[in-house]
């Protein structure tokens, strides 16, 4: 990676954060060195770039910072051009009608040579919305909202054998494994992190309850559980394995 994309990748990985980014985690997000994050953090401050912070704090940039604006090199708008076609053809339907807007702008923004980039690429993803897809389309976007807003969700699930249970559940993610879709979230009847199909969920509504911010049982501590025991995802994969497509 040239060092002039790795300053811009590193000025963008601190733009709009609210807390300090640790500069372990950017050396991961950049693939390069402690001591290569330090260095060039230490350039862009004496260069004028507003970063705030010191190595084992970690890092901002101040808020208001004028940076100049984001663009893309030929490999990076070939992959935003394929994430929004899948926007488009799996998310829900607001974030589906949110990525074909977004796609306009960004082709109106970018160079046409660069733009060519995106319209060449094979990779392509089905964009045929029927009344199925827009139904499930309205569970993504129901399911979205209760994430966002925190929202305790009564679940009326049935499990592989088909034995029914209802689950009061904090949600906290959806994940689409290549054919199928899960909700991640807190169980309280298991009082655990458990992965639930959507083509499963018979009923779903609202308890009315807005969940505590536990560290404990938020989205962080699942990805940390995660990655602390790889076989739970592997487990999760298994259970997630195509049985009949969702939408």
């Amino acid at each position: 990676m040239r060092r002039a994309d790795r300053l811009f990748l590193l000025v963008n990985a601190l733009r709009g954060r609210r807390r300090a980014v640790l500069a372990r985690d950017l050396a991961e997000t950049l693939g390069v060195s402690l001591r290569t994050v330090y260095r060039d953090v230490a350039d862009l401050q004496r260069s004028g770039v507003p970063i705030e912070g010191e190595a084992g704090v970690g890092y901002v940039l101040r808020h208001g910072a004028d940076i100049p604006p984001l663009m893309f090199d030929e490999d990076e708008i070939e992959a935003v051009v394929v994430g929004i076609r899948f926007a488009r053809a799996f998310a829900g339907n607001r974030l589906s009608d949110s990525a074909a807007r977004a796609l306009v702008k960004i082709e109106a923004s970018i160079p046409d040579r660069i733009r060519a980039f995106g319209d060449r690429t094979a990779i392509l993803a089905p964009d045929c919305r029927g009344e199925s897809t827009r139904e499930f389309g309205a569970l993504l976007d129901t399911l979205n909202d209760a994430i966002s807003s925190r929202r305790v969700l009564r679940l009326d699930y049935r499990n592989e054998g088909g034995d029914a249970s209802t689950r009061e559940v904090e949600p906290l993610c959806i994940v689409f494994w290549g054919g199928s879709w899960t909700l991640g979230a807190w169980c309280r009847l298991r009082n655990a992190f458990r992965q639930f199909r959507l083509n499963r969920i018979v009923e779903m509504v609202a308890t009315g309850e807005i969940a505590n911010d536990d560290p404990s049982r938020d989205l962080n501590a699942l990805l940390r559980e995660v990655r602390r025991r790889p076989e739970l995802r592997a487990a999760a994969a298994a259970r997630a394995a195509p049985e009949n497509a969702p939408a």
